[in-house]
């Protein structure tokens, strides 16, 4: 073979190489848009929330997530050309730590801002809510200082408990406090006796006593134990999509459409507690 011939086919293996090379790069370009944690990031919003949280997060009967914040979460969606994507926080607990590895891009589920100011980064609040008291309607239970020496119980996980923690002559007056997972046990167990009283915030309790069959055999306390305000939790330092989910949520409150979504959940008080900027 002539040192002519070797060159060329040296040359046309060299240019073989690099045209699969290319091509290889030229398909990861074209695929990358494709790529579902890159849509994930760029076009889906991934919103944690307690299915166990009506009537603002919850599973209706059709299997369907539900409930004002969720209504509110879409039509930001909407509007940003994003696509919906609730994720349950099957363990409350670890909503944090979902949050910060990026499994949910938001906690949007009746949130407490007060106590974890400097825990995330907040959207404003736009909702005002207070932790009242459901008692039977025949208990000899009308205000906060006759729940001394009663069994009273709570959801795991709600902020009521943090707020008990800095109200410590209340807690500690009671005979018991207990946590339950659902608030439909802490109904049952209400109903049947086991405990004297349910903390829950004001929408929950609401929620609680109005889909009840036995509705009338409950009531919610006037005196309420403490007040404070929902909002939108976002990783902290994620200052970009909480920006964005502000300006949308503000030209929803602006358009009246956030009063329009409360005027479903009437029955529960929603619209009373609505935080208009």
């Amino acid at each position: 073979m002539t040192i002519k011939k070797q060159a060329i086919i040296a040359f046309a293996a060299i240019l073989i190489t690099f045209l699969i090379i290319n091509t290889a790069n030229a398909e990861g370009i074209f695929n990358f848009g494709n790529d579902k944690e890159t849509t994930e990031t760029d076009d889906t919003l991934v919103v944690g929330f307690n299915n166990q949280f009506p009537p603002f997060t919850y599973i209706n009967d059709n299997g369907e997530v539900s409930g004002f914040d969720m209504d509110l979460a879409k039509e930001v969606c909407k509007r940003n050309n994003w696509t919906f994507q609730p994720q349950p926080i099957i363990d409350w607990n670890t909503k944090e730590l979902e949050l910060n590895s990026n499994e949910v891009d938001c906690i949007w589920s009746e949130f407490t801002i007060n106590g974890r100011e400097d825990d995330y980064t907040w959207s404003e609040p736009y909702f005002n809510n207070s932790q009242v008291v459901i008692v039977k309607t025949d208990s000899n239970i009308s205000k906060l200082s006759d729940l001394k020496g009663k069994n009273v119980e709570v959801q795991e996980g709600n902020s009521v408990l943090k707020t008990l923690e800095e109200n410590k002559t209340l807690k500690n007056s009671f005979k018991q406090l207990t946590e339950v997972d659902e608030y439909d046990v802490a109904m049952m167990n209400l109903e049947s006796g086991v405990c004297d009283a349910i903390i829950a915030d004001s929408c929950m309790a609401n929620y609680q006593v109005s889909k009840n069959s036995n509705g009338n055999d409950y009531k919610i306390l006037d005196e309420i134990i403490s007040e404070e305000q929902y909002g939108i939790g976002f990783k902290k330092g994620n200052d970009e999509l909480k920006n964005q989910v502000q300006k949308t949520l503000d030209e929803m409150f602006k358009d009246g459409t956030v009063e329009k979504i409360a005027q479903n959940y009437t029955e529960y008080k929603i619209p009373e507690g609505i935080n208009n900027p």
